[in-house]
């Protein structure tokens, strides 16, 4: 009877989980992997080996390529659609068409930023592009057009006569593809204010300029105008109207508190009192015109801003207005730019009541304005702001799209996709002590706008419009140490958004955030942080998983692209070639995952039958007795097959591994001895007969000793499935 050091024991595993890098080898769970590559533990004794990357090709059967290094790739739908859109190095963007399978520029080079950018898709119509310095554009699949909508409408002179509002145009936009702007204007009726006062005798003798009083207004409820006179030479030479008051019918009297002078006042009757914007347009790169037509009257004129994201620009606020203005006086911005910045003073009841930009100018850094002129007794004040935050982020949400740059979120007004400055249009700048630094990305999903910092995340809900027009939401702090600025590795998963950062991979449902990646903490040490890190949803073996890809810095094989596959909580690694980044994109109801690298576009998982690299480490394991030496005998693979495969496998122990054992799927014929019968053909030469289809049993004479045994299991064959690793050993000594 054999003792007990001599008594064989058998180990069978076929409870498969995922990958486990947290613990030593010798200390994860027996059925968790120390490393699974291009090996996907789908369930108890079925480990598929994942499918090799594939080129996607255009309809002339070649394969995509991009002009230049992509530097971000997404994908989206415009009218029922597919495209997948790679931005460059250069500033161009191209698109790959999965309707016709045809690539074409988006737009040409230097159009966009040379990194940096971000997209989201609004409805089925078009993407919005936002760029970090060069502001918003939309693609509709045909046109880019830069997102300069017109902003403000400011009235300078409104004319008078108006019997009726008159008709309102704006110039086209510069861009042959844009949307021309459209507006109303509303008149005063009945009533007016004091226009001017002339001086219809100077008089004489005055040797101190005299009050001037304006009789009240004829309707109730107005408001009494008021005026100052000026003298030269001891007469009154001119009045300057102060405040216009309202609720003049007729013409009032104009007396003087001394002397003999005279004058009369002019009514303003039916002046243009306000215009607004019925459609902000698209496309304007520089201020359009606004000109007035009937109406009956005569003399409307207005100035308009354009809404501009772009760095480098500026605008101008106005803190004091300054008096005694008689005329718009002349307004200068100096400082260091590539396009100068121009503006118009506006002045009402001879003070200046705004300054609007006719020009917001281009690559300023700092800047001042100098007011001057327009006959002033005091010189208004106003200050120069120079937008320097860049666009980091554009996402759509509730009907519109919110754009972030510093810690400020700005939302086009409702249904709306390019007017920021309507009534419902607005912006939201977060104060909150959780928000450490400035915002990192923006991410809808779930009925949510997720807001990310470094280590904070806010949720946008509840957007609605109250009586004015105003746009409400609740803005809620859901996480103060948990954020990401990885922009392109967040995405959603089922009623979850999953997101990356330099440290985990977590799951934010609802309001609540947790940690994912546990069993990959011995890898994240190893991820270069330097490299772009993206992800996306994609289905493998018909099961809907999580995959972030990210530059491994491979202690045995040098810095590397591999990706960490998430799904039913376990994790399993895959290597997919050279790729810089990745996106999900969901063609004809499947979710396919697609990487740009070296400028070439693959379908990630695609390839059924190519050859790929597969590595099965388990763990190293006791095999029931911690304590005590085992000296391996025999090991087998249990495999179902496809395409036949060449397995390479060692037996590992705590200490060492053994030399490689090649396994093949040869079937060996033997006669009732037990000895191989050699078969050879018509030339004498050996045939070798292999099992390529089915269960095929992969087993060698094992020679390994250790407290701890394990196998390592490479291959570089397609469509193979292992279902269980078998263990022959023999107990040995204690310690």
């Amino acid at each position: 009877m054999a003792s007990q050091e001599q008594k064989k024991s058998y180990a069978v595993l076929k409870r498969f989980k995922g990958i486990n890098t947290k613990a030593q080898r010798t200390a994860i769970e027996e059925d968790e992997f120390s490393w699974l590559e291009n090996a996907m533990p789908i369930g108890n004794a079925n480990i598929k080996i994942t499918p090799a990357p594939s080129s996607v090709l255009t309809s002339s059967n070649t394969a995509v390529t991009f002009s230049n290094n992509v530097t971000y790739l997404t994908s989206t739908n415009l009218g029922q659609t597919d495209y997948i859109v790679g931005f460059e190095d250069d500033g161009r963007a191209q698109y790959y068409n999965f309707g016709n399978a045809t690539v074409a520029n988006v737009a040409t080079s230097a159009t966009f930023s040379n990194a940096s950018v971000s997209a989201a898709q609004w409805k089925n119509e078009r993407l919005i592009i936002g760029d970090p310095d060069k502001g918003l554009f939309s693609w509709d699949g045909n046109s880019v057009v830069s997102i300069g909508s017109v902003g403000v409408l400011t009235v300078t002179d409104p004319g008078s006569g108006y019997t009726s509002a008159p008709n309102v145009v704006i110039s086209a936009p510069n861009d042959a593809n844009g949307v021309q702007a459209t507006a109303t204007a509303t008149i005063v009726t009945g009533s007016g204010g004091i226009r001017s006062i002339y001086v219809t005798s100077g008089g004489s003798g005055y040797g101190a300029v005299p009050n001037v009083t304006i009789g009240a207004p004829n309707l109730p409820g107005g408001t009494q105008a008021t005026a100052v006179a000026s003298i030269s030479g001891g007469a009154v030479v001119s009045i300057t109207v102060v405040e216009s008051g309202s609720g003049y019918t007729t013409t009032p009297s104009v007396t003087f508190s001394s002397g003999s002078a005279t004058a009369n006042a002019v009514i303003s009757t039916g002046g243009v009192n306000s215009v607004t914007l019925t459609n902000a347009g698209t496309g304007y790169t520089s201020p359009p015109t606004v000109t007035f037509s009937g109406g009956g009257g005569s003399g409307a004129n207005a100035v308009a801003q354009i809404a501009t994201f772009k760095t480098g620009t500026v605008s101008v606020l106005v803190s004091s207005g300054g008096s005694g203005y008689t005329s718009a006086p002349t307004v200068n911005i100096n400082g260091a730019n590539t396009t100068p910045a121009t503006a118009t003073a506006v002045v009402l009841g001879n003070t200046v009541s705004s300054i609007v930009m006719t020009n917001p100018g281009a690559g300023y850094s700092t800047a001042n304005v100098v007011i001057s002129g327009g006959g002033a007794t005091t010189n208004a004040i106003a200050t120069v702001v120079v937008n320097t935050e860049q666009i980091v982020d554009v996402a759509t949400f509730s009907g519109r799209v919110w754009v972030a740059a510093g810690r400020t979120v700005y939302y086009s007004a409702a249904d709306s996709y390019s007017d920021f400055t309507s009534v419902s249009a607005g912006s939201f700048t977060i104060t909150d002590s959780t928000l450490h630094n400035n915002i990192r990305a923006l991410f809808s999903a779930n009925n949510f706008l997720y807001i990310f910092g470094d280590d904070s995340i806010n949720v946008f809900s509840d957007v609605r419009v109250d009586t004015n027009g105003n746009t409400l939401f609740t803005n809620t702090n859901v996480s103060a140490s948990v954020g990401s600025k990885r922009i392109y590795a967040i995405f959603p998963f089922f009623r979850a958004v999953l997101f990356m950062n330099d440290y985990g991979i977590y799951s934010l449902v609802g309001s609540t955030t947790s940690k994912l990646s546990d069993p990959l903490d011995g890898i994240f040490p190893l991820i270069d942080f330097t490299k772009p890190v993206s992800g996306g949803q994609v289905l493998l073996n018909n099961i809907l998983c999580a995959a972030f890809s990210f530059t491994y810095k491979d202690p045995v094989k040098g810095s590397r692209q591999i990706q960490a596959v998430f799904f039913e909580k376990k994790w399993f690694l895959t290597s997919q070639g050279t790729l810089d980044y990745v996106t999900s994109v969901p063609v004809s109801g499947l979710i396919n995952l697609y990487g740009v690298g070296n400028k070439n576009l693959y379908q990630l998982y695609g390839n059924l039958t190519a050859n790929i690299a597969s590595t099965i480490q388990t763990a190293l394991m006791p095999m029931g007795d911690a304590i005590r030496t085992k000296q391996a005998l025999k090991l087998g693979i249990e495999a179902t097959l496809q395409l036949g495969a060449v397995l390479n496998v060692t037996i590992d122990s705590e200490a060492n591994s053994s030399p490689p054992y090649a396994l093949t799927n040869q079937v060996i014929w033997t006669n009732q001895s037990s000895v191989a019968i050699p078969w050879t053909n018509a030339s004498n030469a050996t045939v070798t007969w292999v099992n390529t289809t089915g269960y095929a049993l992969y087993k060698t004479d094992a020679q390994q000793y250790g407290k701890y045994l394990g196998l390592t299991v490479t291959s570089n064959n397609a469509a193979f499935t292992i279902n269980a690793f078998e263990f022959e050993h023999e107990l040995r000594v204690r310690f």
